[in-house]
């Protein structure tokens, strides 16, 4: 069989086609493993629920691995070929990945393809899931200390979004109220072949991994569906802030500003910005504010690393003899270090060798390649996989200090304080 390929020729080089019912297929040739990983990517992730129902990517997650009518227990024929099996869902899409040496591939290819279609949505099976998820929604976030924190900044953050929900959902009523119908329409509108990227990463040719995604997938039927609008984040005009009282052992603030999507040079200074503010013990905050200063027990910097719109957080916990206002005081104060340009160049220097340095390391894993490639293509822009670099290595002193200048600014900030009850 022809099948279109594009070709790469960069640092890592994949070959691409897709199939006929709308399947993308990315192979990787790796000459120097024995392993082989599968990856396939949806895309669907919590910004593709309804506000009234949400929760439920996350538990279709969980459904993925109760097994199909032809092979109820997902994991045993993975073991078999002497493999492994794991899973992730975000807002914006879910993965799942199988390693394996790569004379047992097309194992990866068969149950994959199986629960593309196949899947157990009995009523016994989706309850069972339902409660495990709702258990889960109950220990993690409402019965864990500091677990609603991140809820309520989403919810602070994003007034229409659908990024003002976590990945678990908004409330576990959601998960228990889903009907048995909800359940089948979301796998029949997102579990279908043009809305997933297959991609794989090993020794073998690029020509065999295409027939045996032809083989394996080629014959599902892709459903066609109207994609559900999701709205656009409006512009920030004024300072947010929420204060709750809760039963932790200290009290922590967290200021979160909104900032680009990730195809925006805003992600990249975004990204570099945290690391020179957070990225190790020898970085600003931590050196700054915890060794020299001593006002916080810990403290970080880090972007939300959304495909919309996303955020960059600062948080930070507090020592019992730093203050509220002290404790924002110093936040701002390192805020208007960036905005200024006091970055020296050894700085900036060491924080692009380290990203380079964990972008060439990442490449030489066979699963790191497979689950990157399918990143990548779902964002919309593969070849980036190749140029990450470049353009991290381009950044400048001046750009960080314009980033700086334009998202951390008051009316952009959305401020939670998390406060430790009086004893």
């Amino acid at each position: 069989m022809h099948y279109d390929i594009i070709r790469t020729a960069d640092m890592i080089k994949y070959d691409i086609t897709t199939l006929a019912n709308g399947l993308t297929v990315i192979a990787n040739r790796d000459k120097a493993s024995q392993m082989a990983a599968v990856n396939l990517l949806y895309k669907v992730g919590a910004r593709n629920e309804q506000p009234h129902r949400t929760g439920l990517a996350h538990l279709f997650e969980h459904l993925m691995f109760r097994g199909t009518h032809l092979v109820p227990d997902f994991d045993t024929p993975v073991q078999m070929a002497c493999g492994e099996n794991n899973a992730f869902t975000n807002n914006d899409y879910t993965d799942f990945h199988i390693t394996l040496p790569k004379e047992n591939i097309e194992t990866a290819f068969w149950l994959e393809s199986d629960r593309m279609t196949g899947l157990n949505l009995s009523e016994e099976a989706c309850q069972i899931e339902k409660r495990v998820v709702i258990e889960e929604f109950r220990q993690r976030y409402l019965n864990q200390p500091y677990g609603d924190m991140n809820m309520l900044l989403r919810k602070m953050v994003y007034k229409v979004h659908p990024y003002r929900w976590a990945t678990i959902g908004m409330s576990p009523d959601h998960i228990e109220k889903a009907s048995i119908e909800e359940i089948h329409d979301f796998y029949h509108r997102f579990y279908h072949p043009s809305n997933a990227i297959l991609s794989v990463s090993g020794d073998i040719p690029s020509e065999e991994v295409f027939q045996m995604a032809d083989k394996w997938f080629g014959v599902i039927e892709d459903h066609k569906f109207s994609p559900i609008a999701i709205p656009k984040e409006p512009r920030q005009e004024q300072a947010r802030r929420v204060e709750v009282e809760r039963d932790v052992p200290a009290t922590n603030i967290t200021i979160a500003f909104h900032m680009g999507d990730r195809l925006s040079k805003d992600f990249f200074l975004g990204d570099i910005t945290s690391d020179l503010l957070a990225g190790g013990d020898s970085a600003r905050l931590y050196d700054r504010l915890i060794k020299q200063r001593g006002l916080f027990a810990s403290v970080n910097a880090y972007i939300s690393g959304d495909v919309d719109e996303g955020m960059f957080i600062f948080t930070c916990q507090l020592l019992p003899t730093t203050t509220e206002e002290q404790a924002e005081m110093a936040i701002w104060q390192e805020i208007e270090d960036l905005k200024q340009g006091n970055i020296s160049d050894y700085e900036l220097e060491k924080v692009k060798n380290k990203f380079e340095a964990n972008t060439l390391f990442g490449e030489l894993n066979v699963m790191n390649k497979a689950m990157n490639l399918g990143y990548y293509s779902m964002i919309g822009d593969l070849p980036l996989i190749n140029r990450e670099v470049e353009i991290y290595r381009s950044l400048t002193k001046e750009d960080i200090a314009q980033f700086s200048e334009k998202i951390f600014c008051k009316e952009n900030s959305s401020t939670l304080i998390y406060r430790a009850k009086s004893k």
